[in-house]
């Protein structure tokens, strides 16, 4: 084919009698792509074409070159990377210590991570790279993080943690030929430098005392030996659990979710009066005031809504740990919403995935946007000098394991 041809016509097909033929010369053509680019490279990293006498005395010239293998679609391509007197020529089509598979192994990875569907990854490899990528060799280079997973979820933790948030997200996953609603639990932690980090994540289709004593028990493993303050959206067996692994740690029921569950059910008309009446519980100054306002909203609302005042008074205890504490901690206790945040932040990268093959490929997806939340997460939470300071006089020396 002539350097003028832009198309292949029927007749040019002809002259390939099988499939191996055709083969090898898509390979040769990718190939000699491959290597045009790389000559194209060095023409402008040195300012001067082969040959050209531009390049006598310009300080740099070609210098040989040297040999490396591609692994493509279409086999083991070998290719001469064109090098420099200088060695300061660092190509971008097949960079140094690289091959062009790793380069879209990458890429593939990259996109997996930012919720993009298998599908549309092998339609931007294709756009990108001219290379047809199949949606199971797509699963099969994701797959490979597998390994990175559990170095992640078996790696050491941080001796003490101020506060714990527990909270879980629901995905729909096969499971035996079926489809099946998992919750994906994570567990986020506060470490001494004010740092947010997830700690691990765990699958299971219910919550229960046995399962969150098995989460808890991992962590000790790995490291944690006392938690301060536990946070949960009253996670079914939790209390229990955490007594049983870490007996001094305080629980408090996220305040936000136990609102938002007692006005579930209250009527359109008398929703503002009560939300308002119920301010004055959870926004009192001290546990005492918060107590007679809790007596008064029961007054007024329990026979009409008495699932909602029997519900507070069930979790008193859990939910009002949070007025023993400065203003600072409060904040940041009363509520789960920094761990709904990320969860809200996963929904977003996995949204484009509405079933899930297996469990592995959910974690996967969970995996790849925790790891894209948590580059965001670079500085310690909001005076954290101040709350720091808050901490080692309340708690003392179990700040300091």
């Amino acid at each position: 084919m002539n350097k003028e041809e832009k198309h292949f016509s029927k007749e040019f097909f002809k002259q390939f009698k099988t499939a191996g033929e055709l083969e090898d010369f898509f390979r040769e053509l990718y190939k000699e792509g491959v290597q045009q680019l790389l000559e194209a490279e060095m023409d402008e990293h040195l300012g001067y074409e082969k040959y050209d006498p531009k390049g006598y005395g310009s300080g740099n010239s070609r210098n040989g070159t040297s040999k490396k293998t591609l692994k493509s679609t279409v086999g083991d391509i070998p290719v001469n990377i064109p090098r420099d007197r200088n060695a300061s020529f660092d190509p971008v089509v097949v960079p140094k210590h690289e091959t062009m598979s790793e380069k879209i192994e990458k890429a593939i990875v990259g996109m997996y991570s930012r919720g993009m569907a298998t599908r549309d990854i092998e339609d931007q490899i294709k756009d990108i790279y001219g290379i047809q990528i199949s949606e199971t060799s797509v699963s099969n280079i994701t797959g490979k993080m597998l390994d990175s997973i559990k170095e992640w979820q078996n790696r050491p933790l941080e001796s003490v943690y101020f506060v714990l948030w527990m909270d879980g997200i629901s995905f729909k996953i096969r499971h035996n030929g079926k489809v099946t609603n998992k919750t994906i639990f994570l567990v986020m932690g506060l470490n001494n430098q004010g740092m947010k980090e997830v700690l691990g994540m765990w699958v299971n289709e219910t919550e229960s005392a046995s399962f969150w004593l098995q989460v808890l028990t991992d962590l000790k493993a790995r490291g944690v030996n006392d938690v301060l303050i536990a946070c949960t959206d009253n996670l079914t067996g939790f209390t229990q659990a955490i007594k049983g692994v870490f007996p001094q740690a305080v629980t408090q029921i996220c305040v936000v979710h136990q609102i938002r569950n007692s006005s579930r059910y209250v009527v359109w008309k008398d929703k503002k009066e009560f939300m308002k009446d119920l301010k004055a519980v959870y926004a009192a100054i001290s546990k005492e005031e918060a107590e007679d306002a809790l007596g008064v909203f029961a007054k007024k609302w329990e026979s009409k809504y008495a699932y909602a005042v029997k519900s507070w008074y069930e979790n008193w205890e859990n939910l009002t740990q949070y007025f023993d504490y400065p203003l600072e901690i409060r904040k940041i206790i009363y509520t789960t919403n920094v761990i709904e945040s990320l969860n809200n932040s996963i929904r977003k990268y996995t949204r484009s995935k509405s079933i899930f093959p297996d469990d592995s490929a959910a974690q996967k997806a969970v995996f790849f946007a925790i790891q894209n939340v948590q580059k965001k997460w670079t500085q310690s939470i909001r005076n954290w000098g101040l709350i720091l300071n808050q901490f080692l006089t309340i708690f003392d020396e179990r700040c300091k394991l």
